[in-house]
């Protein structure tokens, strides 16, 4: 039987694939490691500093800027017994102490507003208030190696998956697009030059060093339609109502304390007859491709997260989460009860990845 030259010359493109996303991330490694990391005294600093976009610095009738960190929603505080308010303070401040104080940005869950309630962190189940801070400490910690993982763990498909949700949300010249959780910047490079000059795209995630990284790609690219923003997906606080003509969010919902939330949210800032993608891993459709992906999860992906992350933990949420997400049928009737209408949803790789899609009216 002799080779099939078809087969050498994918093989010679994905290796070619990989071997230059690892070449580019370790230049942007390079670069973000040389900027002087922040201590816990000015990442707590009033968040009007020169590191992302500020709403006096974005185009009159744009998009709307950065909210004023504070910590732990202080300002949404209420009185308590003097013992409580004792108790909930060294809750936050061992909290504050374990990520960037601005990936805590207008948090809606905190003991104050949601008491003991609980929800799912991976597997385990933790308070709703500690969530969102667990989730930073992961995309903190693996951010500088993120897409150079993408690449590994996908075998450089995940490229394939965006390019693919890229061409169902008919972006066009002069709009404005909202790029959710959008961490190093993949999607809304593509949306920069779609959109050109009379357009404009938010970069918008809620992780401060995963920003940075998508920040200094952007501006290295050339992409000066872009701002960089630090939101909450599920409040959206900085935008104002019927903002964007087109959300995307991109393997990054299920890692949302309140999906319904987020959702809702989403709804609010598109326009009217604007679409929502949503790109995320979601439920295999073939049962013994379902039994492969789960034993390559969780062995190989914390394995290539210490190897290549020094991180097998956060690797192993990452699994983990993605086995917690809603079902490609459960994500849509959310959708739904959002108010999206003609919403539907697109397999892709047998639904190891699915593509929502769905518009307002």
């Amino acid at each position: 039987m002799t080779d099939n030259p078809k087969n050498h010359l994918n093989n010679d493109i994905q290796d070619k694939l990989v071997k230059d996303s690892i070449a580019r991330n370790q230049d942007i490694s390079t670069q973000a490691q040389a900027r002087p990391s922040p201590t816990l005294e000015t990442a707590s600093q009033d968040s009007r500093s020169s590191d992302f976009t500020q709403v006096q610095d974005l185009p009159v009738g744009k998009a709307q800027g950065q909210q004023t960190t504070m910590p732990t929603n202080q300002a949404n505080a209420h009185h308590t017994s003097s013992s409580d308010e004792q108790n909930s303070q060294q809750t936050r401040t061992a909290a504050q102490t374990a990520f960037n104080q601005r990936d805590d940005i207008n948090n809606p869950h905190t003991l104050d507003t949601d008491g003991s309630e609980e929800t799912h962190f991976g597997y385990k189940t933790v308070k709703k208030a500690e969530k969102q801070a667990r989730v930073a400490d992961v995309f903190t910690s693996v951010a500088k190696k993120y897409d150079i993982m993408n690449d590994l763990m996908s075998f450089g498909i995940h490229r394939l998956w965006k390019r693919y949700a890229i061409s169902l949300s008919g972006v066009r010249a002069g709009q404005q697009v909202l790029d959710i959780a959008g961490g190093t910047g993949d999607l809304a490079k593509v949306f920069s030059r779609e959109v050109g000059r009379s357009g404009h795209v938010v970069l918008s995630d809620i992780n401060a060093a995963m920003l940075e990284v998508g920040r200094e790609r952007l501006i290295n690219a050339g992409c000066n339609n872009v701002d960089f923003v630090l939101a909450n997906a599920e409040t959206l606080a900085p935008f104002d109502d019927e903002s964007f003509d087109l959300l995307t969010i991109s393997f990054g919902l299920r890692n949302v304390t309140d999906k319904d939330a987020a959702l809702r949210s989403m709804y609010r800032v598109l326009k009217p007859g604007g679409r929502l993608l949503i790109l995320e891993f979601s439920k295999p459709v073939f049962e013994p491709l379902s039994k492969a992906y789960d034993l390559y999860s969780f062995t190989a992906l914390p394995m290539m997260g210490k190897l290549v992350a020094n991180d097998s933990e956060s690797y192993q949420y990452l699994a983990e989460s993605i086995r917690m997400h809603p079902n490609q049928q459960t994500l849509k009737q959310m959708m739904e009860e959002a108010g999206f209408e003609n919403c539907d949803y697109h397999n892709l790789t047998a639904g190891i990845v699915a593509v929502h899609r769905g518009f307002k009216a």
